[in-house]
C-alpha cells in the first residue's frame, strides 16, 4: 500500500507513484488493519504541514518500488482435434465392394461347374427301355387295332378280335381272290361313273397313287376331289383279266370296254390295278390306265 505524505491519502494501486490530488510522490507504508468504523480525514488542499524544505527532503528521500510486470498465467492446452467420419465411411464402402466382387467371382466359377455336373448326371442316368414283346403279341395287337380302326370315319366295330386274327392272314385261293378283285373292279367302275366318293374312299387305300391315260399322277385326295359323274356310259365289260397273287399283294390286269350313248365305237382302256390285303380286305394302292384303239377278245 502507498500513502501520500502531504494529504495522508492511501492508494492500493501498485502502479501509482504520485498522488492524484497534489502530485506528491507516494511512499510505501505498512497496511493498517482494516477498521470498518474508522473515519478517513482528508486535509484541505490549501493547508500544508511543515516547511517546504522538509517536503523537498522527504520527497527526495522517497524511492518507489521497482516496477514488476503483471503475472502471466499458463496458456490453456490446445483443444483435441475432432475425429473425421468420412475415412470410416470410405473404408466400409471399399470393404463392401471387395466382398461383392469376391461373391461374383465365386458364383461365376461355381455355378457353371454345378450346371455341368448336373448335366453329366442326367446324361449318365440309365434309360429303362421296355423289352420287346413277342411276335405273337405284336400280331395280335396289330390285328386287334386293325380290326377296331375304321379309316373312313365309320364308328362301327364290324369284326371282333378273333375275326381280326383270322383276317390278318391274306387268302391264298387264286379263284377266290380273282372273284373278289373282279367284284371290286365292278364296284370301282360304277363308283367312278356315279362319282360315289364314299364307295371310292373305301376301295382306295390311303397311300393310293394312280397314273392316268395322259401320264399325270393322282393321289387319293385329288382323285376324290376331281371325280365327276359320267351319265353317258350305259354299259361296261371286262376282258382278258389276269391275276398275279403274291402273299398279301395282288395285281389284276386286263381291258375294260365302255359303251357310251351317241358313239358308234366303244372306248377301250387297258388297266393294271394293284391291291394289298389290309384290315381284312383288299384295298387298291395303285392303278395305271391307257387307251387302246380297238377292243380285244
Amino acid at each position: 500500500m502507498k500513502r501520500c505524505p502531504t494529504c495522508n491519502r492511501t492508494f492500493t494501486d501498485p502502479n501509482l507513484s504520485f498522488c492524484i490530488e497534489d502530485g506528491t510522490p507516494l511512499v510505501i507504508t505498512d497496511t493498517p488493519a482494516y477498521d470498518a468504523e474508522a473515519t478517513i480525514v482528508s486535509p484541505s488542499g490549501g493547508h500544508t504541514s511543515g516547511s517546504s524544505e522538509e517536503q523537498k527532503v522527504a520527497a527526495g528521500d522517497w524511492k518507489g518500488p521497482a516496477y514488476q510486470p503483471p503475472p502471466h498465467f499458463p496458456a490453456p492446452p490446445p483443444a483435441a482435434p475432432k475425429k473425421k467420419l468420412w475415412p470410416w465411411v470410405v473404408g466400409f464402402l471399399a470393404l463392401l465392394l471387395l466382398v461383392l466382387a469376391g461373391l461374383g467371382i465365386a458364383a461365376a466359377i461355381v455355378v457353371p461347374n454345378m450346371m455341368r455336373a448336373a448335366k453329366n448326371r442326367n446324361e449318365n442316368r440309365p434309360v429303362f427301355v421296355p423289352s420287346n414283346p413277342s411276335p405273337e403279341t405284336n400280331t395280335n395287337s396289330n390285328s386287334n387295332l386293325n380290326a377296331n380302326t375304321n379309316s373312313f370315319g365309320n364308328n362301327e366295330n364290324e369284326n371282333s378280335n378273333e375275326n381280326a386274327n383270322d383276317n390278318a392272314t391274306p387268302p391264298t385261293d387264286q379263284e377266290a381272290v380273282f372273284e373278289d378283285l373282279k367284284n371290286i373292279e365292278d364296284e370301282w367302275t360304277a363308283a367312278n361313273l356315279n362319282a360315289d366318293k364314299k364307295k371310292l374312299a373305301k376301295i382306295l387305300a390311303d397311300d393310293y397313287v394312280g397314273t392316268q391315260s395322259n401320264g399325270s399322277m393322282q393321289g387319293k385326295a385329288d382323285y376324290l376331289r376331281d371325280i365327276k359323274p359320267d351319265p353317258t356310259v350305259k354299259r361296261w365289260e371286262f376282258q382278258s383279266l389276269k391275276l398275279a397273287l403274291n402273299g398279301s399283294r395282288a395285281t389284276l390286269t386286263g381291258l375294260v370296254s365302255l359303251e357310251s350313248s351317241g358313239k358308234e365305237e366303244n372306248l377301250v382302256l387297258r388297266f393294271t390295278d394293284k391291291f394289298v390285303w389290309r384290315d381284312g380286305r383288299w384295298q387298291a394302292v395303285s392303278s395305271e390306265v391307257s387307251q387302246v384303239k380297238e377292243a380285244q377278245n
